[in-house]
């Protein structure tokens, strides 16, 4: 028990402190202020985001194994908790006002919507290794076989911390949001060059077309049927990609020309 609690309060103490300074380094002038505007957007929000979620369930194991773990996950639940409180309190106003949270409990329950945000957690470290993925795989996919670069700063972002009167609950899960939309939006940007490259042929599952269209658009704008025959897949690769700079998803803006035809 004294490893668990020294784990988890010297963890606790750390997210805290690390909360403490996300508020205070835009009041110190200028360079706080720009320093405040890096970590709200990637390479600097990647940083933030690890502190926060992963390094703690890395360390804990790495210090005291599962009883590490645990403590993290501890700490970690108690962080978002107690800042939540605080920064409520910190805004009387907004809490006693028009809320997110007010609302959704009032419709589904508090103890449901609480569970479920808290269900919604668990997938954090989903997220963070599909982030990783981003930075370390698909790099590898632009040098090798010349997949189109990505300004990763305009997916993976967060802004809602400046929206008005958004406070303590309602502004962490927003926040979650905001970084958890990006990362994923900038994954399906990736995987449609995927896709598109090595298996440009439709499933024979007009459902799963379907579903999946909105997410790869190449699937009924250049993709072959289930029932075309491989040289029309060779075919439409040679069209696609035979004299292209850049091999990127059919329907990549690097593909357009200034009247929007296919270069």
């Amino acid at each position: 028990m004294p490893i668990f609690l020294n784990v988890a309060l010297l963890m606790l103490a750390a997210l805290l402190a690390g909360a403490a300074s996300l508020h205070l380094i835009p009041k110190l002038g200028r360079p706080g202020r720009a320093l405040s505007e890096w970590l709200c957007v990637a390479p600097g929000l990647d940083l933030l985001v690890t502190y926060f979620t992963a390094a703690p369930l890395i360390v804990g194991p790495i210090v005291a194994g599962w009883t590490g773990l645990a403590a993290a996950v501890i700490s970690q639940v108690l962080t978002v908790m107690i800042w939540t409180t605080l920064h409520g309190l910190a805004h009387p106003a907004a809490r006693r006002g028009p809320r997110i949270v007010t609302l959704l409990n009032r419709l589904v329950g508090t103890w449901r919507n609480f569970t479920a945000v808290w269900v919604t957690a668990l997938v954090v470290p989903v997220f963070w290794i599909v982030r990783v993925a981003e930075l370390l795989v698909y790099p590898l996919l632009i040098w090798l076989i010349r997949f189109p670069r990505y300004r990763q700063r305009d997916w993976v972002r967060v802004s809602r911390h400046k929206f008005k009167n958004l406070v303590g609950h309602d502004l962490i899960w927003c926040l979650y949001c905001d970084w958890m939309t990006g990362v994923w939006s900038l994954g399906s940007e990736m995987l449609r060059n995927v896709e598109s490259f090595w298996c440009p042929i439709r499933f024979d599952s007009e459902n799963k077309c379907d579903n999946c269209h909105h997410d790869f658009p190449d699937v009924f704008k250049g993709w072959v049927p289930a029932d075309a025959s491989m040289e029309d897949v060779t075919d439409v690769l040679q069209e696609k990609y035979g004299d292209a700079k850049v091999n990127s998803w059919f329907g990549h803006s690097a593909r357009l020309t200034v009247k929007g035809n296919d270069v």
